[in-house]
C-alpha cells in the first residue's frame, strides 16, 4: 500500500475538479483528494487528462491523489492509475473481489486499493458476505459509505446511524475509513467507531464545500480536520443534523 503516513486521522476530501480545490485542500490540512472518473452522471466527473493534471497538482501540494471510480475493468483501471499518477484507486461501486485481485496483480505494491462497503440506512450491507474475499484479493482499506433506499451511492450526503455501523465492525479484516455525510458536529456521535483499532480516518465531500460556490473551502475543511483529529466538535449555530435511520 502507499507509504502515505497513517500516523494521524486521515482526512480525504472527495470530488475535486479545479486547481482551487487542490489548493484549498492542501491549505486546510487534508491528506488525500478524490478525483472522479468513470462515475456516470457524477457532478465531479473528470476526463483522464484532467485527473492526471489534478493528480500532479495534488502531489506537488503534498496530497495523495485517489482515483475514485465505478469502473470494473481491471486492465483499463490499471492503465488509468498509471497514466494519471493516482496513488490509490477507490472502487466505489459494486466491483467484485475478482476485480480487486486483478488490480492487485497489475499495480505496483505501493498503490493502495480502497473498496467501498455500501451500508444501507437500515444497517444492511450487500458486500457483507464478501468482506473476507475482498481482503484475500488484496484490498488495503475499506470505506464505509451510505447506500440510500432509492439506490444512490457516492456523495449522497446521508449519514448512517453509528450503532448500525458498529455492528458491522467485527466483520472487518482491514483498516477502514468512514464516510456518509459527515460534518464536524457529527464527531461525538461516532466515538465508539473512532476508538476502533481499524479506524483510519474520514472521507468527506459535501461538508468540505463552501455552500455559496460549491468549491472546496478552507474554513470548512479546517473545521473537519480539527473536529475529527482532536475530538472537539465546534458548537453549532443550529442543531446538528439528525442521523439518518
Amino acid at each position: 500500500m502507499s507509504t502515505h503516513p497513517l500516523s494521524r486521522t486521515l482526512l480525504k476530501v472527495c470530488g475535486a475538479t479545479t486547481p482551487h480545490d487542490i489548493e484549498a485542500a492542501a491549505a486546510a490540512g487534508a491528506d488525500c483528494v478524490g478525483l472522479w472518473h468513470g462515475v456516470p452522471g457524477g457532478p465531479s466527473e473528470l476526463e483522464p487528462n484532467a485527473v492526471a493534471a489534478l493528480a500532479a497538482a495534488a502531489r506537488s501540494a503534498g496530497l495523495l491523489p485517489v482515483l475514485v471510480t465505478f469502473l470494473a475493468d481491471a486492465a483499463h483501471l490499471a492503465h488509468l492509475v498509471r497514466a494519471t499518477g493516482a496513488g490509490w484507486v477507490q472502487l466505489h461501486a459494486y466491483q467484485p473481489p475478482a476485480t480487486v485481485r486483478a488490480l492487485r496483480e497489475a499495480l505496483p505494491p505501493d498503490t493502495g486499493i480502497v473498496k467501498v462497503l455500501h451500508v444501507q440506512e437500515d444497517g444492511g450491507c450487500v458486500e457483507r458476505p464478501l468482506i473476507g474475499a475482498y481482503d484475500r484479493a488484496g484490498t488495503d482499506l475499506f470505506l464505509l459509505d451510505t447506500a440510500t433506499g432509492d439506490g444512490r451511492i457516492g456523495s449522497t450526503g446521508r449519514t448512517l446511524d453509528p450503532a448500525r455501523l458498529t455492528a458491522l465492525l467485527p466483520r472487518l479484516t482491514r483498516p477502514f475509513l468512514l464516510a456518509g455525510g459527515l460534518t464536524p458536529t457529527h464527531r461525538p456521535a461516532y466515538e465508539d467507531i473512532v476508538r476502533h483499532p481499524g479506524y483510519r480516518g474520514i472521507d468527506v465531500d459535501t461538508a468540505a464545500r463552501d455552500h455559496t460556490t460549491g468549491a472546496f473551502g478552507v474554513p470548512e475543511i479546517t473545521a473537519l480536520a480539527r473536529a475529527w483529529r482532536t475530538g472537539t466538535a465546534p458548537a453549532p449555530d443550529h442543531p446538528p443534523l439528525e442521523l439518518s435511520r
